[in-house]
């Protein structure tokens, strides 16, 4: 069977979750004999940053002969420079005349941004086309808005949702406009089949969609990692992996917490591994804190678990999960973890007061990390029952229930 996945963006040079997943599903399916090709369209240079079979094709299918007509961004100065405040300003004024102008000449923003979808998409079916794939797995609904917007796929298409799935298709953060919103719902329609990582993602499906759903959870490789957490070290560690955005992943927050408790356990310190947008913005609160000397930012790994088995604590503040990757690797090596119960995926993952904490909020996972820092035996309980409830998670059972699904949807496809 010849397998395309779709990620239309931020596949190439992507350090998440979702990069991770299509490159594991990707490498699986060769294995099992079949051909594969992953396809995105960025205007970018770079490579795919996890590792891929030599088997496993890559194609950027950007072209700058598909015309788009962009909006140019708004962006703030931040510095203290007052000639570069005014060039910005300069530069501020003319963007939004120059955006105005735009959207005036489209008949709206809604025209616009159908214009320039439309274009892709007409891409994308061109690819398509050439390939010819017996079957496609998006990566998310905007990927699968991309190819099928005004196309005639002749080709069973899976969703695969690496997050709940109303944070793909509503406003619920902000930043969709009405238009995006009812389109992305629509094309839910175009497809045969959904993968959703929990079974109470169900609920979060729009009635748009009538295919068959499956629940698989990500895979969590196996390891042979264990934290012995009655070692005795010079210095013990909070660790921290994620993308650094914190509007998802609120690492400010798990910096706060730290930062509060420093001064009671001096032997502790704070890594937090990844990169993202907020490098800076992180940076400057550690250093607005004075806690350089026990606050690391570190980067990107390509060893999340070895980093994992060299700490004591996994802290996982987001505001919002599909499934938490890095926590259930956390878990994995028998870390006790700490999230906010009000988090989806994290709320699913961590059993409160069994496999480790959930807040209610900053004071409250304040004093939990109080708690697990100053009880090894406290980090050992909850550690074990983490490294056993992820079993479940295996990589082998995640494999059979993805093949199977796609077999089901392809033989489906077949009858229809």
């Amino acid at each position: 069977m010849k397998i395309l996945f779709v990620q239309h963006l931020y596949f190439i040079n992507g350090t998440g979750g979702t990069e991770k997943i299509c490159s594991f599903l990707a490498n699986s399916f060769v294995k099992n004999g079949h051909q594969v090709e992953i396809a995105t369209n960025e205007h970018v240079s770079g490579k795919a940053v996890f590792k891929l079979d030599d088997q496993v094709t890559v194609t950027n299918i950007y072209d700058a002969s598909v015309h788009q007509k962009e909006l140019i961004p708004i962006v703030n100065y931040i510095g203290r420079n007052p000639f570069l405040w005014f060039v910005h300003k300069i530069r501020k004024k003319y963007a939004k005349a120059y955006n105005t102008l735009l959207k005036k000449s489209m008949n709206g923003e809604e025209n616009l941004f159908i214009y320039n979808l439309a274009n892709r998409a007409k891409a994308w079916k061109n690819y398509i086309n050439q390939v010819q794939p017996d079957l496609i797995i998006t990566m998310s609904i905007g990927s699968l808005l991309e190819i099928t917007y005004r196309n005639n796929l002749n080709v069973p298409i899976i969703d695969s949702v690496n997050g709940r799935p109303d944070y793909d298709f509503t406003n619920i953060f902000g930043g969709r406009k009405p238009f995006e919103v009812k389109l992305l719902e629509e094309s839910f329609q175009n497809l045969s089949g959904i993968q959703i990582l929990f079974d109470s993602y169900r609920n979060y499906l729009p009635s748009s969609f009538k295919g068959d759903v499956v629940v698989i959870p990500n895979p969590v490789s196996k390891n042979l990692y264990q934290v012995d957490h009655f070692k005795s070290k010079d210095r013990y560690k909070i660790i921290h992996i994620a993308r650094l955005d914190t509007g998802c992943k609120q690492q400010h927050l798990a910096i706060d917490c730290f930062s509060k408790l420093s001064n009671k356990y001096m032997n502790w310190d704070f890594e937090l591994w990844g990169i993202g947008p907020d490098w800076n913005r992180l940076e400057k609160q550690i250093s607005d804190l004075k806690m350089k000397d026990r606050i690391f930012l570190k980067g990107f790994t390509e060893s999340p678990i070895v980093k994992m088995s060299e700490a004591d604590v996994f802290i996982f503040p987001s505001k919002y999960e599909g499934f938490g990757l890095a926590l259930v690797e956390a878990m994995s090596v028998g870390l006790p973890c700490l999230g906010f119960k009000s988090c989806s995926g994290v709320n699913e993952l961590i059993k409160h007061q069994e496999t480790g904490f959930l807040a209610e909020d900053m004071d409250e996972m304040t004093s939990q990390l109080d708690k697990l820092m100053g009880d090894a035996h406290l980090r050992d309980h909850l550690g074990t029952n983490a490294k056993k409830a992820v079993e479940v998670f295996s990589e082998s059972k995640v494999l059979h229930d993805w093949n199977e699904f796609v077999t089901k949807i392809e033989s489906l496809f077949k009858q229809n």
